[in-house]
């Protein structure tokens, strides 16, 4: 078996052929999961990764390791996040996200549009085929609000800014609940929910938003802050962990900013920041990283 071409299905897409030793670098590295569905010559169908004898199994690539600030990668069913996205689609998307909020009546459906096209971009290890079934109707107000609020410097109010600051952090809190909830791999649904609390994500955003006078602090923070979120995730075995560190975030967050300032490298800056930050998630079981 080990001289045969595989196939295997990403974002219902045929991908290949490798050779079967590429095949188990892409397990390796967490790119082919359990539930990838997987072909090769003298198979009568597709079948998942997990349903052929010794494909996981035989997997090589080194033990988990210990990251900077205590954070896990790990071969098989962990690894990193992924995510591969057209040039322009990226871009066109994310315009069509920021011009939905602003316009504030179509916000919910451009937000859900652009969860729903994202979700299946996004390569989880050990998970295929990954969609949002959130619907438009289901948070609606939550998105008309944050488009107003969105206006609120044009008020020239600072206490007013002030509070349309800690109500942001607040329906962004509701935001991501209702995303955690709605991610559905080969449709099942997941049991997956954010538990942190409200007041505790107001305070990370309050924090980031402070770190701003320190100049360079903010990375620090929304490192850390990352971190919590993905702390106070749960619903599965396997747990999410944020690799970047604060100097990693800072500085390729200076060269996205430069990047669309100067307007014209906007598409390319904008995918490859995207590409980098997914890729600082990945899974890890849970026991292997209690004992980190």
């Amino acid at each position: 078996m080990a001289d045969r071409s595989w196939f295997f299905a990403s974002q219902g897409q045929q991908q290949g052929p490798y050779p079967e030793a590429q095949l188990r670098e892409f397990i390796a590295k967490g790119v082919v999961g359990a539930d990838t569905l997987v072909w090769t010559e003298g198979m009568a169908n597709w079948q998942k990764a997990a349903d052929i004898p010794g494909l996981l199994s035989g997997a090589s690539g080194p033990p988990a390791l210990p990251q900077r600030g205590g954070a896990l990668t790990s071969t098989g069913h962990g690894g990193q996040f992924s995510i591969e996205v057209g040039l322009w689609s990226l871009l066109g998307w994310c315009l069509l996200f920021s011009i939905g909020i602003l316009l504030v009546i179509p916000a919910p459906w451009a937000a859900t549009g652009f969860y729903r096209w994202l979700a299946p971009r996004i390569e989880v290890p050990g998970r295929s085929n990954i969609a949002f079934t959130g619907q438009p109707g289901d948070i609606w107000y939550v998105f008309v609000a944050m488009g107003l609020l969105s206006y609120a410097g044009a008020t020239g109010s600072s206490t007013f800014e002030l509070v349309a600051m800690v109500a942001q952090a607040a329906l962004s809190w509701m935001n991501v609940r209702w995303i955690a909830s709605n991610l559905s791999p080969n449709g099942e649904k997941l049991p997956i929910t954010f538990n942190g609390s409200a007041w505790g994500y107001i305070g990370w955003y309050v924090l980031m938003y402070v770190s701003v006078i320190t100049i360079i602090g903010w990375a620090w923070v929304i490192t850390a802050w990352m971190r919590w979120i993905c702390r106070n995730i749960s619903g599965t075995r396997r747990e999410i962990v944020f690799n970047a560190t604060g100097l990693e975030l800072l500085w390729r967050t200076l060269l996205f900013a430069i990047g669309c300032a100067l307007l014209i490298p906007i598409p390319w800056v904008l995918r490859w920041y995207a590409r980098w930050y997914v890729s600082q998630f990945a899974l890890v079981e849970r026991s292997a990283y209690a004992q980190a």
